[in-house]
């Protein structure tokens, strides 16, 4: 049987939540419906916003470069300052000389009618770094910072544990692979443990390579070499106070003896001088030389 009372209950508890339905619909209405409707923030992009006349993509919170693509364009190759250019890098010695002492010994043309060792150890800091390590590294680094500037990089050797190449191959390597320009890395190991600076070497008198001396070849590398001492003073390192210009003109190198392209050894730093040797055995220095390495060839070839 039915009870009245429940029936009536219910009735109430209906015609409560009635009630409070429309008045939250008023309220709501109040404060969205009537004029206020200009105060409501707009609404962000989204993926799809149209761009409007006169705008780009880096207009869009949250897009960059490409429309969409959250990434930056890459760089036009033309606008890079290497681009079309072959640069030959010759790391110093090889991490296995040491072991091969003769093959190592064996000699060489030396470019002026006279013969050199193939190859040499190289130095080290009083720390046991080895020059061969240090040469291979910045080699390395400096092979990508060239690349990120356009150019394409050839290297003497494929890695750090072999013996030479011979100094004859070496200096032959730039026009062997069509490179336009060789550059030779070192470091040097004076005696004197405060001798310190950098400095870069050039062929005096100029190769005989293939015929008579190309002066446009030795012109060139006497501005390579000034291009590098340059662009290694203005990252911070020291010219060497021994060599005067921090250029040194020598006939007794065949890795220059025997490049018929614009060629510089550098002999980055004095490994036996303490503050150089920290310099040289930190990933921080050895970056920093690569740079700089790539800085010089820019300047050289503007």
């Amino acid at each position: 049987m039915t009870d009245p009372s429940g029936r009536a209950g219910r009735w109430t508890v209906a015609l409560a939540v009635l009630l409070a339905g429309l008045a939250v619909g008023w309220v709501s209405w109040l404060a969205f419906g009537s004029g206020a409707g200009d105060e409501r923030p707009a609404p962000s992009p989204s993926p799809t916003t149209e761009l409007t006349s006169g705008a780009s993509a880096t207009d869009v919170p949250g897009v960059a470069g490409v429309a969409g693509s959250g990434k930056s364009s890459p760089p036009d190759p033309a606008s890079l300052p290497l681009t079309g250019l072959t640069v030959a890098l010759d790391p110093g010695h090889n991490g296995a000389n040491a072991q091969h002492p003769d093959q190592a010994g064996a000699l060489v043309p030396d470019g002026r009618g006279g013969s050199k060792a193939c190859n040499t150890v190289g130095t080290s800091t009083d720390a046991g770094y080895p020059e061969h390590a240090f040469t291979w590294d910045v080699a390395s680094r400096a092979t990508t910072a060239l690349e990120d500037l356009g150019a394409r990089v050839v290297v003497t050797r494929v890695d750090d544990e072999g013996v030479g190449p011979c100094v004859d191959v070496r200096g032959g390597f730039a026009q062997a692979v069509g490179a336009d320009v060789l550059v030779s890395v070192h470091a040097n190991g004076s005696d004197d443990r405060a001798a310190k600076g950098f400095f870069v070497i050039v062929a005096d008198p100029p190769p005989v390579v293939d015929g008579p001396p190309r002066a446009d070849d030795a012109a060139s590398s006497e501005r390579l070499a000034t291009a590098m001492v340059g662009a290694l003073a203005s990252a911070g390192f020291t010219p060497s106070g021994s060599v005067a210009g921090a250029i040194s003109r020598r006939g007794d190198l065949a890795t220059l003896n025997l490049a018929a392209r614009p060629a510089v050894l550098l002999e980055l730093a004095e490994m036996r001088n303490p503050d150089e040797a920290a310099l040289a055995s930190s990933e921080e220095g050895r970056q920093r030389y690569a740079d700089a390495i790539a800085a010089g060839v820019v300047a050289w070839a503007g």
